[in-house]
């Protein structure tokens, strides 16, 4: 059985395939199909957004275990900012450095208690275009007031996790895996598809 993952963020997929890769699927994502799909996020919610791009491929793909994700950042001193925009707040298609960069400017004097934020991550799962089931995993953290480490992807140099005392780009994979949003929901989706395969 086939797994595909709606996503064609390299970053992305290499993170979820970690965390599957105990299951007795195939894991793809979009670029392994060789087919170019470019599916507007255009909802207002993580959710609807994560359905979205699922239903498209699983239309396509009936046989196949479709898993759509979107996930994002919100920043309570800017609520809800930059949410269901987090890829593409600096602008169409810029890098993750501008996205970080252009927030950090924002919060400039902003106090360190007042830079709270959340990551969430809803997940989806469909087979022939049907919803079966969705998770969400979130972890609130705060925007530093600088960029730190050079793992990870994303939002992940600033979003600094007091407990650890490092950002999330500070942290090994092994470990954000288990703590982060993503993290969360695809563990969830993991524990339920053990008992679905």
């Amino acid at each position: 059985m086939r797994l595909i993952v709606a996503t064609n963020n390299k970053d992305k997929f290499k993170e979820i395939k970690k965390i599957l890769s105990s299951l007795k699927l195939e894991i793809l994502y979009l670029k392994d199909l060789n087919r170019n799909f470019n599916i507007r996020e255009d909802k207002k919610t993580f959710f609807e957004n994560a359905f979205k791009k699922a239903k498209v491929i699983s239309k396509i793909y009936k046989d196949d275990l479709v898993v759509g994700e979107d996930s994002g950042l919100i920043v309570d001193y800017i609520y809800p900012r930059p949410g269901v925009y987090s890829k593409r707040y600096a602008g169409k298609n810029v890098t993750y450095l501008e996205n970080n960069l252009k927030l950090l400017k924002e919060l400039e004097g902003v106090k360190f208690k007042d830079r709270s934020a959340k990551f969430i991550c809803s997940v989806v799962l469909l087979k022939n275009a049907k919803l079966i089931k969705s998770f969400e995993g979130s972890v609130r953290g705060f925007i530093s007031e600088k960029i730190m480490g050079n793992n990870g992807f994303g939002y992940d140099p600033i979003f600094y996790l007091p407990k650890f005392k490092k950002t999330f780009a500070e942290l090994p994979l092994s470990l954000k895996n288990k703590i982060s949003h993503r993290g969360k929901a695809f563990n969830l989706l993991k524990k339920y598809l053990k008992k679905y395969i």
